[in-house]
Parts: C-alpha cells; structure tokens; sequence
C-alpha cells in the first residue's frame, strides 16, 4: 500500500467535525451549570449535588477529548511534514499516532455519552416513587 499526503488529510473535516461536537456539548454543559448553580443558591437539595458530580467528570471527559483531538490533529500535521519532507516511514509512524490518539478521543467521547443520562437519572429517580403510586381514578 503507498501512503502518500493525502492519507493524513483525508482526517483534517473528521477532527473538524469533532472539535464542532466537542464543543457544543461543552456548551450545553455549561448551560447546564450555570442552571444547577442558580438551582443551589435558592437551596440545595441532594439531586443537585448529584448531578453537579456527574457534570463535573463529563466536563472533564469533553476536556481531555478536545485535547486528545488537538494532538491527533498535530499528529497529522507532524505527518505530513514528514512525507513532504520525502520521510515516509515518519510520517506514517505519525499518521499511526495521529490514528491511536483519535481512537482515545472518541473513546472517552462515547465515555461521556454514556454517563450523559447519570444526570437525568437522578430527576427520575426522585419521580419514581410518585409515578409508582397507583392512579386515583377521583383526582
């Protein structure tokens, strides 16, 4: 297989459109906080405490994913550096690197899915028992 410059490139819109994702769920988190901290001035109740756990790990998660992805992106770079500078093996051998550190980022990417229901979790768990209440056909 001939590896040439526009292998690495071919990742360049991927991390675009991740950083683009990345970013907004950062956003949305950080809407979030800002609702759960006015929440707790007006009072703090367990379901807040819980929540702000879970938020504080899939920031962080977000965090590193970003970061994970700037240094794939740098990877990719590095590589084609490497080929235009007619050093094949180092460019592949990044482009490798650049492969492993995407796969981290949309690793700990799928991480911060799946704990991205925790928050909502502690809401329906407080619910729960009144839903499990049997309807009184008079109210």
């Amino acid at each position: 297989m001939e590896f040439t410059i526009t292998s690495p490139a071919v990742l360049f819109p991927a991390i675009s459109l991740l950083f683009l994702a990345f970013t907004n769920r950062f956003l949305h988190l950080s809407a979030l906080v800002r609702k759960l901290h006015s929440d707790w001035l007006m009072g703090s109740d367990p379901g807040v405490r819980a929540q702000v756990r879970n938020l504080k790990l899939r920031i962080d998660l977000i965090r590193w994913c970003q970061a994970f992805g700037v240094f794939s992106l740098l990877g990719c770079v590095a590589s084609m550096l490497f080929l235009v500078a007619n050093l094949p093996f180092y460019g592949s051998s990044m482009f490798v690197a650049s492969l492993i550190l995407m796969a981290i980022s949309l690793l700990l990417s799928l991480w911060e899915i799946l704990i991205s229901g925790g928050a909502l979790n502690v809401y329906l768990a407080e619910m729960t028992p009144s839903l499990e209440k049997p309807c009184d056909p008079a109210e």
